[in-house]
């Protein structure tokens, strides 16, 4: 197969995978992140405290992480044809690689989450902060690192997912290198797609990687902004014994001050 035959072909599998990884990511946060938060909300002690709700939605994440992608991609083979009206092709793929990721995207989300320091959603709570403001104003600002870290990661094991539907005619790079490099011994394009898929990865990481590194050096500009004030103040006024705030309590108050 000479080079003008595999151009149209491979940038049509480039767009088809493209356009999976994308609804498929947009979906798993839009399911993901409520599902994360819930868990840990849910928790023992936590804001809205439901040991019921809380095992419910444990048990579903579990299952839905339990089961080998493949084996869930001809489950819901019924499903994706209820719900876009095909089983083949690249938005049918959508729906498995979505159902597939939500969970796995829940538990980044209940990992970053729980990170955040205990300390500083006590202070807010006891300057009047709901639950609403616990949750946007101090988890998800704290702990967005994690988040975008966690967001990475999905979207790679997407884009292996995106080529195991390939298999049974999900479209991209995985059909391609399928029906062409390994069903056709055309070992150029199998080739050229392994080196696709190896780019698209690196990208997404290098991607991620970098905007996880300005996130945290933000956070950590503003602690040290935080502490030289803190180290500032006593020399301003010597003669004012005031106790050292608890760094936790400054921030909720100013948290809380933009409800």
């Amino acid at each position: 197969m000479t080079w003008s035959e595999m151009q149209p072909l491979l940038r049509d599998a480039c767009l088809d995978t493209l356009f999976m990884v994308w609804w498929s990511t947009v979906y798993s946060v839009i399911g993901g992140l409520p599902l994360g938060l819930l868990l840990v909300l849910t928790d023992r002690g936590a804001l809205l405290q439901n040991v019921v709700v809380n095992k419910v939605i444990g048990v579903v994440v579990n299952l839905g992480r339990s089961l080998p992608f493949i084996i869930l991609l001809v489950w819901l083979i019924p499903f994706s044809r209820l719900i876009v009206g095909t089983s083949i092709g690249p938005s049918a793929a959508v729906v498995a690689l979505a159902v597939g990721a939500i969970p796995f995207f829940a538990r980044l989300v209940e990992t970053a989450v729980r990170e955040v320091d205990k300390g500083l959603v006590e202070a807010v709570q006891s300057m009047g902060g709901g639950t609403w403001t616990v949750v946007l104003k101090v988890l998800l600002p704290q702990a967005l690192p994690s988040l975008i870290a966690g967001l990475t990661t999905t979207v790679i094991a997407l884009i292996g997912y995106s080529a195991m539907a390939g298999a049974v005619g999900g479209g991209g790079l995985g059909n391609l290198a399928i029906a062409y490099g390994f069903q056709r011994h055309e070992t150029g394009l199998m080739n050229i797609t392994i080196v696709l898929l190896i780019v698209i990865v690196t990208v997404v990481q290098l991607a991620g990687d970098l905007a996880v590194r300005r996130l945290a050096r933000r956070g950590g500009a503003q602690s040290s902004a935080v502490g030289l004030r803190r180290l500032w103040a006593p020399s301003v006024k010597p003669a004012a014994p005031a106790p050292t705030p608890d760094p936790a309590t400054t921030e909720a108050a100013a948290l809380t001050k933009t409800r």
